[in-house]
């Protein structure tokens, strides 16, 4: 198993299973973790504590993405309650989604009484985006028993909302964000590079032989082909409290989704 060291002042070094030591700087205090480059620096699933034996993250077996408990004693009185930055959650504090219904409502506020798993889908005609509400809608009776919300969200209208709804059966709630306002708060990556790559293609392959379909009419409705074709999503797990935001996982590339399995333990452990 991996080992990590605080040293004083300012350094922290890895060890991997090849014994090969890595150095990283963190910032003006020995017990800070950088917030960016952290999980490039792993090639080995482990787990790592500091020396006072306070368990600081996991690294994921499969995916290798770096995965921090929602509240992480760092040694000397700190704590971590979010993966987030605070102009990230500032920005977020000022976003609003639209419910089937067409009310507005701060996208904070769905975390901010209760504990949410919160799906950000490319579009609402998409097939790879159905196949993620599908896939987690499976797990929402454990959700359910741990009293976590099931939510996801797509750029684009109320009634383009209700339709995936309608064609989904998604048991979860659906909310709509026009303005792509939480994408760019998230910062969210777009572009055709990030659409169109050989592991989407084969997803969708795959997809349409479990019988998926894409929704043609909706992901050619001049909002989405302008914008949202080429918008990627996330899924986040958040709350209570609307700056607690305690797994953030960014999508790539299109079909990008991660295990359940870091997502259950991240909202439901």
């Amino acid at each position: 198993m991996a080992s990590l060291t605080l040293l004083p002042p300012n350094t922290v070094f890895l060890n991997n299973h090849n014994h090969n030591t890595k150095r990283i700087s963190c910032m003006n205090s020995p017990h800070s973790l950088p917030k960016r480059t952290l999980p490039c620096f792993f090639s080995s699933s482990s787990s790592y504590t500091n020396n006072n034996n306070h368990h600081l993250f996991n690294v994921c077996p499969r995916t290798n993405r770096t995965l921090f408990p929602l509240s992480s004693s760092l040694g000397g009185g700190v704590e971590t309650s979010s993966v987030v930055n605070q102009d990230t959650r500032n920005l977020l504090q000022r976003v609003e989604v639209f419910d089937l219904d067409g009310n507005s409502v701060l996208i904070s506020d769905l975390w901010k009484d209760r504990k949410a798993v919160v799906a950000f889908a490319r579009h609402f005609g998409c097939v790879l985006c159905r196949k993620r509400a599908a896939y987690l809608a499976d797990k929402k009776d454990v959700m359910d028993a741990s009293g976590v919300a099931l939510v996801i969200i797509g750029p684009g209208s109320v009634d383009q909302a209700k339709a995936f709804a309608e064609q989904t059966g998604f048991k979860g709630e659906v909310y709509a964000d026009p303005t792509y306002a939480s994408y760019k708060a998230l910062s969210f990556v777009s572009g055709v590079t990030t659409t169109f790559t050989p592991g989407a293609g084969l997803k969708i392959i795959q997809l349409y032989m479990e019988g998926y379909r894409q929704d043609w009419g909706l992901s050619f409705e001049k909002d989405t082909r302008e914008r949202g074709g080429w918008q990627q999503g996330g899924i986040l797990v958040a709350g209570p409290g609307i700056s607690n935001i305690s797994y953030l996982h960014k999508d790539k590339e299109a079909g990008d989704d991660p295990d359940i399995q870091d997502i259950l333990k991240a909202c439901c452990s």
